[in-house]
């Protein structure tokens, strides 16, 4: 077998399989060949340049060590071609060129000489190379809000050798074909919104328009629970292995989405068809935009990123958070068997409490029916726990723990949090109090600063209460007329 750049990554695994152990221990960046989900769908498609992109060696250093390696087991060294070795720049040169092109497209550059300069210098680009332009260009002091403001410029410099990939697949109950499962819902839904839109521009327009919008719009409230999924559980996993602007890229991207949603369901709400037919089609751009990054660029790279065990991570929160119009999840066997392993573990005896003894049961009894959403963050802004009640406010997922909450809020809302965090830290400041109107609910949001005896910061305590009927209660209700009352929590 001649090896080249474009000998594929499968196809060398099934002839020689030792490489899948070899690989890996040659660059830990080629970890992900050991995922055989991982194996089985980006493996499939990937190259040789591919790996090398991601292994951040150049091609010919990569060949070398693979052929050197196939000739030690085997007794015959495969030739490898040299001139495939050296069509492309090194990981490093090529992130700095793509860097390179991206800042002058910031700088007020024309798109489609950038697109001419990252042909002949770039080439192919991996969705990890974008992602590393992105940190060095936030590490560089470019604002996530800049990055973001041009995200579909430099996506679209990036195009033609991103449509060059291949389609994202991932088996059945696979969170990734989850979210595939979801886009096809969510641009069906924009499509829809787009015709409706044609529609009501017409003279008269139809007379089921907006009830047909109105229906669209609260269908397309599912891209809201997508949404939350990734900002949740997906980006949690990738800040893990250093991956922080992307994430606060996208999520910034998702608020801007948001806030058109609701502009086109108030035209909606006053009957304002001239309106309506000039946002919703921009709504509907915006959400077909957010489909092609992620499946050319974010799950891709968490594709190659993350491992098996990671994927059953999030995938032991998909039911609790739901799914986009509550389609249900197949199952999914390589992280059953995985969640199967896990579990808390209790100790020995009663925890030694400040006012009693309680087990560790106990504690999570109390604790998961307060009628409170509680979410503990340490003195160093990591969190460290939140409460599972029987009906949450926000959504949470297990990779939060563990997570700095600055990436837990959108980019727009970290610098309120950071001033917060710094009041409590400082002891100027104790509590922090707010409270919102959500899907018709009115929440009480407050957060606590955690002080030992000492009087030593220690963390923050958030807590979350839906006041609503609270806030109705009059008169008294005693006692003693409580056994008239229906069964519930009212």
């Amino acid at each position: 077998m001649r090896l080249t750049g474009d000998t594929k990554i499968q196809d060398l695994l099934t002839i020689h399989p030792f490489l899948e152990d070899f690989l890996p221990a040659y660059n830990p960046r080629l970890g992900m060949l050991k995922n055989p989900v991982a194996r089985a769908t980006v493996g499939r498609l990937a190259t040789l340049r591919n790996a090398a992109g991601i292994a951040g060696v150049e091609l010919g250093v990569l060949l070398e060590a693979i052929a050197a390696e196939i000739g030690r087991r085997t007794g015959a060294r495969p030739e490898s071609d040299e001139a495939g070795a050296v069509t492309g720049p090194p990981h490093e040169q090529r992130v700095a060129a793509l860097k390179g092109i991206i800042e002058d497209l910031h700088r007020g550059g024309d798109v489609e000489t950038a697109r001419r300069r990252f042909a002949e210098a770039v080439g192919d680009v991996e969705p990890s190379e974008i992602a590393a332009m992105e940190e060095e260009m936030i590490r560089g002091g470019l604002p996530v809000s800049e990055i973001q403001r041009l995200c579909d410029v430099h996506v679209g410099a990036l195009r033609q050798a991103l449509d060059q990939h291949a389609e994202l697949t991932a088996p059945a109950g696979h969170p990734v074909s989850t979210y595939l499962a979801g886009n096809r819902i969510i641009a069906r839904l924009a499509d829809e919104l787009g015709m409706i839109a044609r529609e009501l521009q017409s003279e008269p327009g139809p007379a089921d328009g907006f009830a047909r919008a109105t229906r669209v719009i609260e269908q397309l409230g599912g891209f809201q629970n997508h949404y939350q999924r990734k900002e949740n559980q997906l980006f949690p996993l990738l800040e893990r292995h250093g991956m922080t602007g992307p994430p606060r890229v996208m999520w910034g991207v998702h608020d801007e989405i948001r806030a058109q949603l609701k502009a086109v369901r108030e035209t909606v709400n006053r009957r304002d068809a001239g309106a309506f037919s000039a946002l919703a089609p921009k709504l509907g751009r915006a959400l077909v935009e957010m489909i092609y990054k992620e499946e050319k660029i974010l799950l891709p790279m968490a594709m190659q990123t993350l491992s098996e065990g990671e994927w059953a991570e999030i995938r032991r929160g998909e039911d609790e958070m739901g799914y986009v119009l509550a389609q249900p999840a197949a199952p999914w066997p390589g992280g059953l068997t995985i969640l199967a392993a896990s579990g808390p573990t209790s100790p020995s005896g009663p925890l030694e409490l400040t006012t009693g003894r309680l087990s560790l049961e106990q504690v999570n009894l109390i604790l998961t029916n307060l009628p409170l959403d509680l979410s503990f963050v340490d003195e160093s802004d990591t969190v460290r726990y939140y409460s599972e009640g029987r009906e949450r406010i926000f959504p949470r997922a297990p990779g939060v723990i563990g997570r700095k909450v600055q990436n837990c809020h959108p980019p727009d809302s970290v610098h309120v949090v950071n001033q917060i965090l710094e009041s409590f830290r400082a002891g100027t400041k104790d509590v922090a109090e707010f409270w919102i109107g959500l899907q018709g609910r009115f929440v009480h949001i407050r957060y606590f600063a955690i002080r030992d005896r000492g009087g030593a910061y220690r963390g923050c305590l958030e807590v979350s209460q839906d006041v609503t009927g609270i806030r109705a209660l009059e008169g008294e209700r005693r006692l003693l007329a409580w056994e008239n009352e229906p069964r519930g929590r009212g």
